[in-house]
Parts: C-alpha cells; structure tokens; sequence
C-alpha cells in the first residue's frame, strides 16, 4: 500500500513534460512544408516542367522513405495482401495525384495562393465526412468553412485581376491537389491503427515515388533528363528539407504535444509562404493577400475550436 501512495506522490510532483521541444518540431514542419511551393516556383525559372521536376524530387526523395518503411516495420508482421493494396490507394492519392496536380498548378498561381487553397484540408475532410459517412455538420462548423473560402476568394480575385484568366486553371489544379490528399486523411485512418502512422507514410510516399518516376519514363523521352543544375540542386532540397525532414518533424511532435495541438502550430505554414514568397520570389504582398490570409487562418481555427 505504502508503495503504491509513494509511486502516486512520486507522478503528483513530477516536473510536467515540456511542451516548447513539440512546439518547434511543429513549427519547423509547418516552415519546411510550405517552403516547397518556394522550392518549385525557382525551379520553373530555369525551364524545367511538372512532369520532370517532380521526378526529380521524389527520385532523391525515395531511398529516404525506403529506410523509413523498412526502419518502421522492423519487428512488425509482414504486409497482407489488404495492407499492400492500401498503400498502393492511399500513396496514389495522397502523395503522388495531389503532389503532381500542386506542382502543375503552381506553374499559374503564387505560391501564397498555392498554399492558401491548401491550408483549406481540414474543411475537405469535413466536407467528406458529409457526403461519405453523412456525419453531422454544425452551423458553427458551416460558418467556419464559409468564412475559409471567403479567404481564398479574396486572393484569388485578386490574383486574376493581376495576373491573368489563367490563374483559374492554376487554383483548380492546386484545389485538386487539396481534394485528393483530403481523400487520403479520409480513408487512411484505420490503415494508420493497423500500420502506424511512419510505416504508412513510408509505405505511401515510396509508391508515389515509383509512380511519378514511371509517368516520366512514359510521357518524356531520356533527354529530358537534362535539366538545368539548379534545378538538380533545388530538387535535392525539396527532397530532403521539405519533404523527408517535415514528416519526420511533423510526425515527432504529434507523440509530444498530440495531433490537435501540431495541427493548430502548423497554421503558420501560410504565413511563412507568403514571407517567403515575398522575400525570394518577389511577389507582391497586398492588403488583398493579408486580409483572404487572415480570414482562411480564422476559419481553420474556428474550425477547430467548434469540432
């Protein structure tokens, strides 16, 4: 008894875990993430297409992922035929469509827009939820979601004014891009429980890489491979520090701090975009832009706030 009182004691004045390590990994993520559209918008400057450029990077990206499947598996039963056929569905729709239709799209639109449309998943999945599953939807959730497409609206409106009609094929591709990964939280949830979340992931992003390696054998001829070196080299980053190293990152702080908490910390991914975009990419930063920013950042937050 005297053991039990002491180890109960012993949990009551245990220093409580440190949030701040969570909070940077989160926040790193989100920074690492965004950065891509950065990553590709250079790239498109030196003359390089989706179809080549995505090759690259999920060409560099694969033996990292490989290692991730294998390190996360070890000890783990083997895959049944179910698991297979899931990580062919899921890295179909989750990493290789919705990676492709963003680097397509991206080639007509900013990248704060890019990732404004983007940051719109949460309100796909519960748009999904609906339709699918025909979950209940609250007038408070409604609002939420109007109030996050008034945002992007806003920008892209905006945009067309400046830059043109083709700036709506642009931010269809990306709202493409945002659906079909939408698809890919959906119906990946239970795959998570059976897999874990790193096995899946690993799993997922190795068939996207193989399957956006195949679409450039197919649709390019060899001498496509021959590409500016900066855009070797951007790829190599895109590769490393915003895709491999966030999904580490992301992964780590949703065991410190829980998912809730990384999904909020990552509302700074527009923002550090659109720093980006303005600093390294030129673009223009307009009280259109931070006024569609703040009203998507303010309906995801409601949004989780009111689920």
């Amino acid at each position: 008894m005297s053991s039990h009182a002491s180890t109960a004691d012993a949990a009551k004045t245990s220093p409580p875990r440190a949030v701040w390590p969570g909070l940077l990994l989160a926040t790193s993520g989100a920074i690492a993430f965004s950065g891509k559209a950065i990553i590709v918008k250079l790239a498109y400057r030196h003359g390089v297409d989706a179809v080549t450029l995505i090759m690259y990077r999920m060409l560099f990206a694969l033996p990292m992922f490989l290692l991730l499947a294998w390190w996360a598996g070890r000890g783990k039963p083997a895959l049944t035929t179910r698991d297979k056929l899931a990580a062919l569905g899921l890295g179909f729709t989750g990493y290789y469509l919705a990676s492709f239709l963003d680097f397509a799209g991206l080639a007509y639109i900013s990248a704060s827009l890019e990732r404004l449309i983007l940051y719109l998943n949460p309100t796909l999945v519960l748009a999904m939820g609906l339709l699918m599953f025909k979950r209940r939807v609250t007038q408070r959730q409604l609002i939420a979601l109007a109030v996050s497409y008034c945002g992007v609206l806003l920008v892209f409106g905006h945009e067309v004014t400046l830059v043109g009609s083709h700036v709506a094929l642009g931010a269809a591709l990306v709202f493409g891009s945002a659906v079909s990964y939408a698809v890919y939280l959906v119906y990946s949830g239970e795959e998570v429980r059976r897999l874990g979340a790193l096995r899946l992931t690993g799993l997922a992003t190795t068939v996207a890489c193989v399957l956006c390696i195949v679409q450039f054998l197919v649709l390019r001829p060899m001498s496509a491979l021959e590409v500016a070196p900066e855009v070797i080299w951007l790829s190599v980053l895109n590769a490393t520090v915003c895709t491999f190293a966030p999904v580490l990152m992301v992964m780590m702080a949703i065991e410190r701090i829980g998912a809730t908490m990384a999904a909020q910390t990552g509302m700074v991914g527009p923002m550090s975009t659109i720093l980006m975009g303005v600093l390294i990419l030129g673009e223009p930063f307009t009280v259109w832009v931070a006024a569609g920013t703040l009203l998507v950042l303010a309906g995801i937050w409601l949004l989780a706030k009111w689920r």
